[in-house]
């Protein structure tokens, strides 16, 4: 759980630095998308890298959910008469939503893969540039849009707060120093949901055009 979980924690870091790239203009962001699939040539063929990510990401997602699926099958059979003062362990409202914000999440994810990847349900269109997509596909007029990804943000947040924390404690680097790691969690947690929340804002309410 605790690696997988980091793995995508990095790929969140990565793909959260490179949308704000759209804030240095469409072809600032059109050449960074380029610059993921043509990375490694002429040494390795096109799109390879990107590819091998999309592999270890994958493999991850499928990796965490199994993993969150057997600790919870393995905690009812430990535990199989409940508790008769419950007490949430990690504390906070994200540990409440840890499930059923994982399948948000993965709805999400491919609605998002849907919208702006291929372009399927995207107004430009699988042809239309990366800078384009995300430009109209967060325009004023489909704002239910923006408003769905603010709503998938903030899960993910909650999510990667707790699943920071939780991390941490598995590693036993959270011992005697609770809070920090606590504040430390939702500190990067908030600083990766900020990072995805600006360019569809920007873009929504006409900063990026």
């Amino acid at each position: 759980m605790a690696v997988t979980g980091a793995v995508m924690v990095g790929y969140l870091i990565v793909h959260m630095l490179g949308n704000l790239k759209i804030f240095f203009g469409a072809q600032s962001f059109n050449d960074y998308a380029h610059g993921l699939r043509t990375f490694g040539e002429p040494l390795l063929p096109y799109r390879t890298v990107v590819t091998l990510v999309e592999v270890v990401l994958a493999v991850s997602v499928v990796l965490h959910m199994w993993a969150a699926i057997t600790l919870t099958r393995r905690a009812a059979k430990a535990r199989p008469v409940k508790y008769v003062a419950k007490k949430a362990q990690a504390g906070g409202y994200a540990t409440h939503i840890m499930r059923f914000g994982g399948i948000t999440i993965l709805l999400f994810v491919i609605w998002h893969l849907l919208d702006l990847t291929f372009g399927v349900v995207n107004p430009a269109g699988f042809d239309g540039t990366p800078a384009a997509r995300m430009i109209e596909g967060f325009a004023p007029s489909r704002w239910w849009v923006t408003l769905i990804y603010v709503v998938a943000v903030v899960m993910v947040g909650l999510h990667l707060r707790h699943g920071l924390w939780s991390g941490f404690q598995t590693l036993g680097w959270a011992k005697g120093r609770a809070k920090t790691v606590r504040l430390g969690a939702g500190l990067v947690a908030g600083v990766i949901a900020l990072g995805f929340l600006a360019p569809p804002l920007a873009v929504m309410i006409g900063v990026v055009k």
